[in-house]
């Protein structure tokens, strides 16, 4: 079973009322809640661990998680509120205003870390959660426990404006998440955004020698790629009309971990040694269900049989 570790939230995503007017209409969503929900209707094994409130807002996430069929047994519940972010897009493009301070996902503790059972195999970590103490710190305590008898994958999703004044300190914690992975995926914004300007096979191969076995980049409307230290396999992306960009990185992330799941290849053996076949099939995955998120308004993953 595939557990993700991070940010649920509520997303206030623009809309034109019935009399013109603008307004938000409120989505459940945040990075990593959307690949647990990608994950599950892609027909993975899928949980999901975060801080979630026993508010109303915390109740539609909840509900929202096991209509997909996520796992929500291990979520630590409190009564402190949901966060919330209001989304402006530009073009499809996505920008943020996070309300965040103390929160259950913010606050979320190391004392609030559950046992893991036996059936999961793999964590995936990532966004904003990675960002702000306490629940920074918490993740990473997490993935450092547990990265060595299980597959650890981290999508850092990085939001320069959302860490603006806190550079060091949060790239240092990335770095350190990278050193421990087993599995990195990063757009090409985020690669260059860590390991500077240079050729996208280049600086991924800079990323493999701290540690990962392999890393995946998104290129937005060109394709995906997966680099190991002896492979370099890319699958271009559909052709769809874009609704707008929310959740795609997310429903990409899903798809990968689906493709490496039914593949018998999520193990610590079995990410070392990943075939071109394996590769490509991880990377088709991903990009045909994040054509579909892309294609309809907001991070609304397609269920297997959209595919």
């Amino acid at each position: 079973m595939i557990l993700s570790c991070g940010e649920a939230l509520i997303d206030m995503l623009p809309r034109t009322s019935t009399t013109g007017e603008a307004c938000f209409a409120p989505y459940a969503g945040g990075a990593v809640f959307n690949t647990a929900i990608a994950l599950g209707r892609l027909g993975a094994p899928s949980a999901f661990f975060s801080g979630i409130s026993t508010d109303m807002l915390g109740e539609i996430l909840a509900d929202t998680l096991a209509a997909s069929k996520v796992d929500t047994s291990l979520c630590a519940r409190s009564a402190r509120p949901t966060t919330v972010a209001f989304v402006k897009l530009v073009n499809g493009q996505a920008t943020y205003a996070f309300y965040d301070e103390g929160t259950a996902g913010r606050m979320l503790a190391e004392a609030d870390l559950p046992t893991l059972p036996s059936r999961i195999d793999t964590l995936f970590v990532g966004g904003i959660s990675l960002v702000n103490d306490p629940a920074a710190s918490t993740y990473e305590a997490l993935q450092a426990r547990e990265c060595g008898t299980r597959v650890t994958m981290i999508d850092p999703n990085i939001r320069p404006g959302f860490i603006a004044g806190r550079e060091a300190e949060y790239r240092a914690r990335i770095e350190r998440m990278i050193a421990r992975a087993d599995i990195v995926k990063l757009s090409d914004e985020d690669l260059h955004w860590l390991e500077g300007p240079g050729d996208l096979t280049a600086l991924a191969r800079e990323v493999l020698a701290k540690g990962p076995k392999v890393v995946f980049i998104t290129q937005g409307a060109q394709g995906a790629r997966a680099v190991t230290a002896g492979q370099d396999r890319f699958v271009a992306s559909q052709k769809v009309t874009v609704v707008d960009t929310v959740g795609a990185g997310d429903t990409f992330n899903a798809g990968v971990l689906a493709a490496l799941h039914a593949a018998g290849a999520l193990t610590k053996a079995g990410v070392a040694t990943l075939s071109d076949a394996t590769l490509d099939a991880a990377l088709s995955l991903g990009s045909r269900a994040a054509a579909v998120t892309v294609s309809r308004a907001g991070a609304n993953p397609p269920w297997s049989d959209e595919l």
